[in-house]
């Protein structure tokens, strides 16, 4: 591991393949992708105990947006287990193969998440602001303290009534630290446990896209 376990060196434009991506990982790419007009990429991380199918299921698919799934070494993400690990490795090695086989636009990369993934979105975007452009964070419980680069924008929602991430513990102290830090933050709450609304997904999806004005 690097000095900096959090740190993605993957950089688009400048990656090779690796061979492939890891047994269970999903990519969607759009029909649409060619060199001549990079596409968005999201980064979908799973909940705990949940698949990377679920995970790229989270956003739904849009035709100016590529979605990388990643699946977890162990039932939830290393951060979870203990401390930011392999599960980083391996994500870096995917975006140097995905790099490498779509164009992507620098100016739009999102690392997104629900629960677990939520809080791992969360912690690699803030350690990573100098790729990642955008994070989505889907009832997040927690940041991980590390290394602050960049400011990327964040959309954040949690439910009310969530009874895995109570709300009070975890968003209402999130949203206003990351605030007070410089942060851009959108937040929304809603009536119900803990999910995302359809709306908040479909939403995520078109503001990864439109991160860019002229788009």
């Amino acid at each position: 591991m690097s000095a900096d376990p959090t740190r993605l060196r993957a950089r688009p434009g400048l990656g090779r393949s690796r061979g492939g991506l890891p047994p269970g990982w999903k990519l969607d790419v759009p029909a649409v992708a060619d060199d001549a007009r990079p596409l968005a990429l999201a980064v979908v991380f799973h909940g705990g105990g949940s698949t990377a199918e679920a995970g790229l299921a989270l956003l739904p698919a849009h035709p100016g947006l590529i979605r990388l799934a990643p699946q977890s070494l162990g039932t939830t993400w290393d951060i979870v287990r203990g401390g930011f690990g392999h599960d980083v490795e391996r994500i870096d090695d995917a975006l140097e193969t995905v790099f490498a086989l779509v164009a992507v636009d620098p100016r739009r990369v999102a690392l997104a998440g629900f629960s677990d993934g939520a809080s791992y979105a969360l912690s690699l975007g803030v350690g990573n602001g100098d790729l990642v452009t955008r994070v989505v964070a889907f009832s997040p419980g927690f940041l991980a303290p590390g290394v602050q680069r960049g400011r990327p924008r964040i959309f954040a929602t949690h439910g009310t009534e969530d009874r895995v991430l109570p709300i009070d513990r975890c968003s209402r102290r999130l949203v206003p630290a990351l605030r007070g830090a410089g942060y851009d933050v959108t937040y929304e709450e809603f009536d119900g446990g803990h999910g995302v609304m359809p709306h908040h997904a479909r939403f995520a999806s078109d503001w990864i896209v439109r991160a860019v004005p002229e788009l």
